[in-house]
């Protein structure tokens, strides 16, 4: 599948990051209810291989909290700090993702995000749930790993997530993204109708870089169609005109990442991406109508099984 080419696509990140709980339920409810084209997401797998919503390997201070053990001496309590793949789903659905916590006063997200306390982290399939009942937008479903895991587990990972969106038949409007290019070759195996995005940033497009599974770090635009992607996604440092030129010479749409400031997303879309990510929907609507630049429609129905 490829980006819709009719306009410049608005992605919530991670829901709606700024406004709401990352990569939670609500967040993600919020962020229909203001509308957008794509809910971009993170996932890893626990140890009883669910693929469960989370954007660091391990369950972080900053984003989940502890409430108490799955069983009382369970020897893995505390959880928070664990990584996801030693915690069973029992284990992690105890933890409370519904509050932010930063170290510093002056955390961007904590200054605007609704607290929502005793938001558990969902698993996949119940995104796919919500998102099934809201046909026309995509999800943009990250895969969190690192290139020194075995090419057995990249296997397993994306054999599982490919597993749930074909069960919920949202493959078809799903793209994976991955800055471990090994996960867009075997999502090319294992869902194929699927999208395969490239994600890059300053710390993987490095000489002698292991993120880009043997291609070369000098022309990332050439090194993702190379690997089979479908589009590339750059961190906004990395998305210059010359890159967004580069990609789209090759028919591969850009999505750049994360920007939240006004000034910013006028100027990406100067450069003409096909899509930014963003964790204020609400910012980039306005710009994109600021801009005579159609905005997806809100989806306010009361079919949504969470609360916005």
């Amino acid at each position: 599948m490829t980006f819709t080419g009719e306009a410049v696509e608005l992605h919530g990140h991670r829901g709606a990051r700024g406004l709401r709980p990352e990569n939670t339920l609500p967040g993600f409810a919020h962020a229909l209810a203001l509308g957008v084209h794509a809910l971009e997401f993170d996932v890893g797998l626990t140890a009883d291989d669910v693929v469960v919503l989370s954007h660091d390997q391990v369950l972080s201070p900053l984003t989940t909290a502890d409430t108490g053990p799955v069983r009382p001496g369970d020897p893995l309590f505390p959880y928070v700090g664990r990584p996801l793949r030693d915690l069973t789903l029992a284990q992690v659905r105890t933890v409370d993702a519904g509050t932010r916590r930063p170290q510093h006063d002056d955390d961007p997200f904590a200054l605007t995000q609704l607290p929502i306390p005793g938001t558990p982290l969902p698993t996949l399939a119940e995104v796919c749930a919500l998102l099934s009942a809201v046909p026309g937008v995509h999800l943009a479903v990250e895969l969190k790993t690192d290139p020194d895991w075995p090419d057995t587990e990249i296997t397993r990972f994306t054999a599982a997530v490919a597993e749930v969106l074909e069960a919920f038949g949202v493959t078809a409007r799903s793209r994976l993204l991955a800055f471990d290019w090994r996960v867009l070759v075997e999502a090319r195996r294992y869902a194929p109708d699927a999208g395969r995005v490239a994600l890059i940033d300053r710390r993987t497009t490095v000489p002698g870089t292991l993120w880009f599974a043997g291609q070369p770090h000098t022309d990332p635009a050439g090194a993702a169609l190379d690997i089979g992607a479908t589009a590339l996604s750059p961190e906004w440092a990395l998305a210059g005109p010359s890159l967004v030129e580069s990609a789209q010479r090759l028919a591969l749409p850009v999505a750049v990442w994360t920007v939240n400031e006004p000034d910013d997303m006028t100027r990406y879309l100067a450069y003409g991406v096909d899509a930014i990510v963003t964790d204020y929907p609400d910012r980039l609507r306005l710009v994109l109508q600021a801009h005579g630049l159609p905005v997806p429609d809100p989806w306010l129905k009361t079919t949504l099984p969470v609360p916005n």
